[in-house]
């Protein structure tokens, strides 16, 4: 029998929640809830969490969640879910709703943050000699998230990376323009789901793998990586999400662009290295659960430490 702790994670995201409970890194329990409004799914998913915790409690609890997120523990409103373009979710106390149903050490970051982390520490981060020192994983589906791994720890700031939001250069004689309502044509804007639905007219994945469409798509993909590449000098940048696992045809050409635009400037970046650079994240739909069991871990670690 495990003598290790149970571990509650709770992966927060835009169409559905997955709420768990694990004991190290293994995954024993998991259950999806739609993502409705604030208070029916967050109720729900508390309401599991109690009923765990009853027939075996918890040492700790990882959250991780689609953002903007208040990250900032001196804040008054901590744990909050920022201006969103989620349908009534702005506000949404996520921290309190879940956290506060357990009398446990509790962490709260982004979906894509813990992500990273897990990808560090179990996935394509953990693969070479030793642990990554800086790790880009971005989800493409219903929006555009990024999160890093600096040195085994998330990065924050004022805030947390908000990467999806960015402006990138776009590609000539393209006119689409964009789909985010605080932005138009920032990457979110430009490359997810409901951006190609926009720009397709139907969703992305009917649309051939020879589409001549998709090569403005992968240029806008790509100048995001060399962003990335240019501004922290990752090691890895994972693409995941439904677009990003879902059309390996579309991450062959966004990194022979990635290649071309950088020019040869970053000496790193080459046609014999870019595989092993831009790639779909190791533990595949995985990262995201283990990413809400890697905060528990350390949510139970600062625990400890105190």
């Amino acid at each position: 029998m495990s003598t290790l702790p149970y571990l509650a994670g709770v992966e927060l995201g835009g169409t559905k929640v997955f709420v768990l409970r694990a004991r190290g890194r293994t995954i024993e329990e998991r259950v999806m809830i739609p993502t409705t409004t604030p208070q029916e799914t967050l109720s729900a998913a508390a309401a599991l969490l109690r009923r765990w915790h009853e027939a075996g409690p918890f040492e700790a609890l990882g959250i991780g969640s689609f953002g903007p997120l208040r990250l900032d523990r001196a804040a008054a409103d901590f744990g909050h879910m920022l201006p969103t373009p989620k349908p009534g979710w702005t506000g949404a106390d996520i921290y309190g709703a879940l956290a506060g149903v357990l009398p446990c050490p509790a962490a709260i970051d982004t979906d894509v943050n813990g992500a990273a982390l897990a990808e560090v520490r179990w996935g394509a981060g953990a693969e070479g000699d030793g642990p990554s020192d800086c790790l880009c994983y971005i989800t493409i589906g219903t929006g555009l998230g990024a999160g890093f791994a600096l040195h085994g720890r998330p990065l924050h700031g004022a805030m947390h990376p908000e990467l999806g939001h960015i402006m990138t250069r776009r590609a000539p004689d393209d006119s689409f323009e964009g789909a985010c309502p605080f932005h138009s044509d920032c990457i979110e804007g430009l490359v997810s789901g409901p951006a190609l639905a926009k720009r397709f007219g139907v969703a992305g994945n009917r649309i051939a793998a020879d589409d001549p469409r998709w090569d403005d798509v992968a240029h806008d993909i790509a100048q995001m990586v060399g962003t990335i590449l240019l501004t922290t000098a990752a090691r890895q940048v994972l693409i995941g999400g439904g677009v990003g696992m879902g059309r390996t045809d579309l991450l062959e050409r966004v990194r022979a662009k990635v290649v071309a635009q950088l020019a040869g400037y970053l000496p790193f970046v080459t046609e014999a290295t870019i595989g092993s650079i831009v790639r779909p994240p190791a533990l595949g739909d995985q990262a995201g659960p283990l990413g809400a069991v890697a905060l528990a871990m350390d949510a139970l670690e600062a625990a400890r430490l105190r």
